[in-house]
């Protein structure tokens, strides 16, 4: 069964690790309202993300689960702030996003014209039991 799992640039960028299709990684993983993304990654791949990697925190009290990579797509879209806005704060405009998929996630994604990195989409496979040797890699 596989899993997918948004990965936020800061999170990344802050103290975390890069990593790759093929990858072993052990992440905290908090479940997710598929709704919270659907001005990022637009509706419908909002509705295929089953969980968020955190690691600042609030996360206390989850086990950090063992995943093996399978892909990984930068995900890219426009902020503004909101018609009739009163706090002048930044938020996803819904239907921006671009998604690209890539070989390796650092949290640098290469800039694309007029949207900005948010994070990425990870489908991963849970690892139970790791072959003699092979450690899952902390994030």
């Amino acid at each position: 069964m596989t899993l997918t799992i948004w990965v936020d640039d800061w999170q990344i960028q802050c103290c975390g690790e890069s990593f790759a299709p093929g990858d072993v990684v052990s992440w905290t993983l908090l479940e997710v309202d598929p709704e919270d993304y659907a001005d990022v990654v637009g509706s419908e791949r909002a509705d295929e993300i089953d969980f968020r990697e955190e690691h600042h925190g609030q996360g206390e009290g989850h086990a950090p689960t063992s995943v093996e990579v399978a892909s990984i797509v930068e995900v890219h879209c426009r902020y503004g702030v909101p018609p009739g806005a009163t706090d002048k704060v930044n938020y996803p405009v819904p239907g921006t996003t671009v998604l690209v998929p890539v070989e390796k996630a650092d949290g640098w994604a290469k800039a694309k014209p007029d949207v900005s990195f948010a994070g990425y989409l990870v489908t991963a496979r849970r690892v139970t039991d790791l072959p003699e040797g092979m450690a899952a890699r902390s994030q």
